[in-house]
C-alpha cells in the first residue's frame, strides 16, 4: 500500500515512510491510494469473528506486506487487548465505551498500535527516532503510555498549559524514561503549529515523526471501533447512526474510513463544542480556522482539525455529497452539563462531558424510526473529575489505571516559543 500526501506535492510513499515520517515534506498528511471494501460475506458474518480477527482484516490492506502476517497479529493483539462495551442508556440510543484501556482514553488503542509499528521499523536501526506529539488531553497520556521503554523511541508531548485536566497532566508528565512533557504558554493549536514546523525545520538533524492523528498508524486502528460496535448491535438495529466528539477529527474519520470499507453505517455526527469550523463549514461551506478556545470538554478545544482534509478526500471535495453522510453540530458547556445532568436521571448513566456532546448530537440530528444513535463515550469521568463531580450528586471511583499515577510528581519542561522546542531537540 503506498500513500499520498493531501498537499500533493510530494513523491507517494510506503506505509513504513509514512508512519516515520508522520508528515509529507510539503507539510501534508498522508492518505492512502487505494481502500478495497471487504467482502460482503465478511460483513454478513461478523459476529463469527473475534475482536482481533476483525482488526487484522481491517487494517491488512492498509500495511501490506510491509509487516509480516504474524507480527502484525502480535501487534493486534497487544493493542486490542481491552473491551469495548456497548451500553444503552435511551430506548434508541447507547454509548461505545472506549476508556476501557491503560490511559482511560480512546485514544490507548492508536498510540499502541502506532508504537508496535515505529519499534518493529526501528528494530534493526541503531538511530533513535523522536516522537513529537501535540495533546489537548488524552492523546499525550496515551502516547506515553503506548511508547513507555520503546527501544529506539524517545517521546516529546507538548502541552498547552493549563487547559488539560489534572489526571491528564500526571498521565503525560510523571513516566520519565523516554518520555519528555514541555509545557507550552498557548492553546492546543499552537502545540500542533510548533510540532509541524518543526518537521519542517532542516536544522534539526533528529529524525522526527508524529503520534497525533495526522499519522496514519495512530488514525487508522480507530477504525476497529466502529467494527466492534458493529458486531455488537446489527443483528438488532440496521440503521445505525454513529455520533463522535470531534477535536482533530481522526476518530469520525477513522469511522468513515470503516463506511469505505463496507461497513453499513447509515449517518455519521461530528459533536463538537463551541470550536465549531466544521458546523460552519457545512453551513456557508467556507473553511474558516480560527483560534481555539477552552471549554469543560477540553479535548476537542480545536480550531484547525488536522483529519477534516482526510474526510473532505473521503467525499471527493464535494460538500453535498459529504453533507448527504455527514453532519455536524456545536453545543456549549451550559448544554454539555445539562445533558450530563439529563443522561444521569434518565439512566444513571455518567457520562463525562464529552460523551454528553456526543448524545447532544444525535438529540439535535434526530432519529427517525428503525435509527438506532450510537455516541462514543471517549474517556473515563475520572479523566474529568472536577466537572462531573461538580455536575452530578457522584462521587467517581478511581479506577486502578489512574491510582498509578495520581501522586507521582509532574515534571515538565516550561515552552512559550517554538525557539524553545527547537532548542531541546538540538541538544
Amino acid at each position: 500500500m503506498n500513500y499520498y500526501s493531501l498537499h500533493h506535492k510530494s513523491p507517494n510513499t510506503t506505509f513504513k515512510n509514512a508512519v516515520v515520517e508522520g508528515l509529507a515534506k510539503d507539510r501534508g498528511i498522508y492518505f492512502p491510494e487505494n481502500i478495497t471494501p471487504l467482502s460482503k460475506d465478511f460483513i454478513d458474518n461478523i459476529s463469527d469473528y473475534s475482536n482481533h480477527e476483525i482488526a487484522f482484516e481491517a487494517i491488512k490492506q492498509f500495511v501490506g506486506d510491509e509487516i509480516p502476517t504474524d507480527i502484525l497479529k502480535e501487534i493486534i493483539a497487544e493493542t486490542v487487548s481491552f473491551d469495548f462495551p456497548v451500553v444503552k442508556v435511551d430506548d434508541n440510543i447507547a454509548t461505545l465505551e472506549l476508556f476501557h484501556g491503560p490511559t482511560m482514553a480512546f485514544k490507548d488503542v492508536g498510540a499502541k498500535f502506532m508504537a508496535k509499528c515505529l519499534e518493529y521499523f526501528n528494530k534493526d536501526n541503531d538511530n533513535e527516532v523522536t516522537v513529537l506529539v501535540a495533546t489537548s488531553g488524552d492523546t499525550g497520556g496515551a502516547v506515553a503510555n503506548g511508547f513507555l521503554s520503546a527501544k529506539g523511541v524517545n517521546v516529546v508531548i507538548l502541552y498547552p498549559s493549563g487547559k488539560v485536566s489534572d489526571i491528564q497532566e500526571k498521565q503525560l508528565t510523571t513516566l520519565g524514561k523516554n518520555i519528555t512533557a514541555l509545557e507550552v504558554d498557548g492553546v492546543f493549536d499552537d502545540c500542533q503549529d510548533m510540532v509541524k514546523t518543526a518537521f519542517l525545520d532542516e536544522d534539526i538533524e533528529r529524525t522526527l515523526t508524529s503520534a497525533n492523528s495526522i499519522n496514519v498508524a495512530r488514525w487508522l486502528p480507530q477504525m476497529f471501533y466502529f467494527f466492534f460496535a458493529y458486531k455488537e448491535l446489527h443483528k438488532q438495529h440496521k440503521d445505525l447512526i454513529f455520533s463522535v466528539p470531534s477535536g482533530n477529527f481522526g476518530n469520525i474519520c477513522a469511522g468513515i474510513m470503516a463506511q469505505k470499507l463496507g461497513l453499513p453505517i447509515k449517518h455519521f455526527i461530528a459533536s463538537t463544542n463551541v470550536n465549531d469550523t466544521v458546523p460552519n463549514y457545512l453551513v456557508d461551506g467556507v473553511y474558516s480556522p480560527k483560534p481555539s478556545k477552552a471549554t469543560i470538554s477540553n479535548a476537542m478545544d480545536v480550531g484547525n482539525p488536522s483529519n477534516f482534509i482526510r474526510i473532505r478526500e473521503l467525499f471527493n471535495n464535494d460538500l453535498e455529497l459529504l453533507k448527504s453522510a455527514f453532519s455536524s453540530y456545536s453545543f456549549s458547556d451550559d448544554e454539555t452539563r445539562a445533558t450530563m445532568k439529563k443522561i444521569y436521571e434518565n439512566s444513571g448513566y455518567v457520562a463525562d462531558p464529552h460523551g454528553a456532546v456526543g448524545f447532544l448530537g444525535l438529540k439535535k440530528h434526530g432519529l427517525k424510526e428503525n435509527e438506532f444513535g450510537v455516541f462514543l463515550e471517549t474517556a473515563h469521568p475520572v479523566k474529568f473529575l472536577d466537572v462531573v463531580e461538580e455536575t452530578l450528586p457522584v462521587k467517581v471511583e478511581i479506577p486502578e489505571q489512574i491510582k498509578k499515577v495520581i501522586n507521582n510528581t509532574k515534571v515538565a519542561l516550561k515552552a512559550a516559543t517554538y525557539e524553545d522546542l527547537k532548542a531541546y531537540l538540538m541538544k
